[in-house]
């Protein structure tokens, strides 16, 4: 019950953090470009998990993880930042936090696929009602929003969930700050190459805003809320812990409408209410029993039992 418990808090405090990366982001991508801003705040976490690494004499990865951190690498360093700046400079962060609602779906959906569980067809069931919700949304939008950024946004809620999950089944042998550590050290030579090429000509007419969101996505959103969202995985379970991301939603209008002035409308707020039911509903449909997993180093499944 303790550990449970832990899984509980550390993931809270992951989603609170994470609920501030859009409202940062969208600031951030006024004035850098998607791709530098992408590749610079993995390359800053990068260096500092680096320095942990190193001060704490963490032991290096086995072979076989290395895949599982290349799929967390893809997934939470690289496609959910990109595709999200890139989504953010069509869409504003009010109206792209309301896709975050399919997140704990997608979470849920790979940790069934990579734990093995057995949903009922009810799952399945509220999981298309969610997803048809978000997609009429993002229909009667099409006057005020754009279809590319509602496309990239999707885009980011699936390769985000995959990261999510594959991290959270590989922190119970890793440990949770180690993965999203050695996932950022093992991306460096490709972000610190890449934000080299695409940095601005000169910093001087970069406003304080968006230096600031920079640092923020560097340092929370890349690092810290990570530290905490994959401890609460691996000891609270993926599918339980991971539907904390439920109020994620709530924390970034909040602070979209109060730091951004953005407008949160009615429409906003009740498709997101509906989504986070329709999540609920799923996850309540999950049974809790495994089959097995399967490795993607060895390509073999383990029986875990029932």
């Amino acid at each position: 019950m303790d550990r449970m418990a832990s899984g509980w808090i550390n993931g809270f405090i992951g989603v609170v953090i994470f609920s501030g990366s859009l409202p940062a982001t969208r600031v951030a991508v006024m004035q850098f470009d998607p791709v530098f801003l992408t590749v610079a705040r993995a390359a800053i976490a990068g260096f500092l998990a680096l320095g942990l690494l190193i001060a704490f004499r963490e032991r290096r990865p086995s072979r076989g993880d290395i895949l599982s951190l290349a799929v967390v690498a893809l997934g939470v360093v690289v496609g959910f930042p990109l595709l999200t700046a890139l989504a953010l400079q069509h869409v504003t962060s009010a109206h792209s936090i309301v896709f975050i609602g399919l997140l704990p779906l997608a979470t849920a959906i790979f940790g069934v696929i990579r734990g093995g569980e057995r949903p009922k067809p009810a799952f399945w069931l509220f999981s298309v009602l969610g997803s048809a919700l978000v997609a009429g949304f993002a229909l009667t939008q099409s006057l005020t929003a754009s279809p590319v950024g509602d496309l990239l946004m999707l885009a980011a809620v699936i390769v985000c969930g995959l990261g999510y999950a594959e991290g959270g089944r590989l922190s119970r042998t890793l440990g949770g700050w180690q993965v999203i550590s050695w996932a950022l050290v093992l991306s460096l030579p490709v972000t610190v190459a890449v934000a080299l090429f695409h940095r601005p000509a000169t910093f001087s007419g970069i406003e304080t805003p968006a230096l600031l969101g920079l640092a923020y996505v560097s340092l929370f959103s890349m690092l810290i809320g990570f530290i905490f969202w994959y401890r609460g995985l691996s000891q609270g379970g993926i599918a339980a812990i991971g539907q904390l991301q439920l109020l994620q939603p709530f924390f970034g209008l909040a602070l979209a409408a109060t730091l951004l002035h953005e407008p949160v409308t009615w429409a906003m707020l009740a498709v997101t209410v509906a989504v986070i039911l329709c999540v609920a509903g799923a996850r309540r449909f999950a049974r809790q029993g495994r089959i097995g997993t399967f490795s993607l180093s060895s390509g073999s499944v383990e029986d875990l039992g029932l």
